[in-house]
């Protein structure tokens, strides 16, 4: 079997990774994520995703890479981490009561072989209606920065998330329903399966 690379060093990707029951490296991509308005959402996920695991793939071209990027829309506007907690509340107050959609963009590649899986998937993420003191409440336990849309899906994600349409793993930052498929066409496979 070949070996599992994760172009990512995001602690959820990992942890849904590893729950998963796969065995992976972790080689961090050193490729500053775009943000290019002109893009869809899809457009731009599926872009950084492929960038991130060109840049591994050259250096490890034996090797299943796995890489992935996520972010927010909300009106086909693309919401980005936020720079720093007056942003991230910002941009919490405006998902308040409304529902967005999380995308995912993931690109999986084998150098040798010259195989490749590049797929996306989209949920829709409906939030409680927010005040103020529950914004400062959840900014208090959770850190916002590296996160699209400034929040997380596991953890603290019920005190602000009212439902989730589609894949939670997607909206954590792997659809691991698309990613095991995926994987499995490379001939990995998670050790439990």
């Amino acid at each position: 079997m070949p070996s599992l690379l994760l172009a990512s060093s995001s602690p959820r990707r990992i942890a849904l990774l590893s729950e998963c029951g796969f065995q992976f490296e972790i080689a961090a991509p050193n490729v500053a994520e775009k943000f290019d308005v002109a893009l869809t959402v899809r457009e731009l996920t599926l872009w950084n995703a492929i960038r991130k695991g060109m840049s591994i793939a050259q250096t490890r071209p034996d090797a299943v890479v796995l890489a992935a990027d996520t972010l927010v829309a909300m009106e086909n506007q693309i919401i980005g981490k936020p720079t720093d907690l007056r942003e991230a509340a910002r941009m919490l107050r405006s998902l308040s009561g409304r529902t967005h959609e999380v995308c995912s963009g993931v690109a999986i590649y084998q150098q040798t072989s010259g195989k490749s899986a590049v797929f996306h998937d989209v949920s829709r993420v409906r939030f409680r209606r927010l005040n103020d003191a529950t914004i400062e409440r959840y900014l208090a336990e959770v850190s916002p920065l590296d996160k699209a849309g400034a929040y997380a899906a596991q953890g603290n994600g019920a005190e602000i998330i009212a439902e989730i349409e589609g894949s939670f793993t997607n909206v954590v930052g792997l659809p691991m329903e698309k990613t095991v498929a995926a994987l499995a066409k490379f001939g990995i496979r998670p050790r439990s399966a």
